[in-house]
């Protein structure tokens, strides 16, 4: 975890180098990159569990055509099959739908393309799909894109 936040605190200072006055303490500098990265995240995380528990907890929310303890199990099912998908198809998942992000910032939090994060997000809601439709069938962690 230090090793990222230090690595992440570099190439945010990398690509901000025009913004680093000279004859300003550069250390301080670092520093407040590294602490904003590190609330930034910290929103982050808190926000996802907010937002999962809310809605394992709020069945209101989803369509009213079913009974509140119907629409329960489906969240429940729901959690429990996201929990299935492999480690990087879930967080790309939770950043897109949860969180909301773009796919460009998504991309950026993963370091990974923003193809590879379409790929992988549409590849998690396909696995949801088929274990939504099949729920009786083996549940296996698919492998990493």
């Amino acid at each position: 975890m230090a090793d990222d936040l230090v690595q992440e605190t570099l190439v945010r200072a990398l690509s901000k180098a025009e913004q680093f006055e000279p004859g300003t303490n550069l250390r301080a500098w670092l520093f407040s990159i590294l602490r904003n990265f590190f609330l930034e995240q910290t929103r982050r995380n808190t926000r996802e569990k907010e937002i999962l528990s809310d809605y394992a907890s709020c069945p209101d929310r989803v369509t009213q055509s079913r009974s509140p303890t119907q629409e329960r199990e489906t969240i429940r099912e729901l959690d429990h099959f996201l929990w299935t998908l492999s480690p990087l198809l879930r967080e790309a998942l939770v950043l897109i739908g949860a969180q909301e992000m773009s796919y460009e910032d998504a991309a950026m939090v993963c370091g990974v393309t923003v193809g590879t994060m379409k790929v992988r997000v549409s590849r998690a809601r396909a696995q949801l799909q088929v274990l939504l439709e099949a729920p009786d069938a083996p549940e296996e962690p698919s492998a990493a894109c």
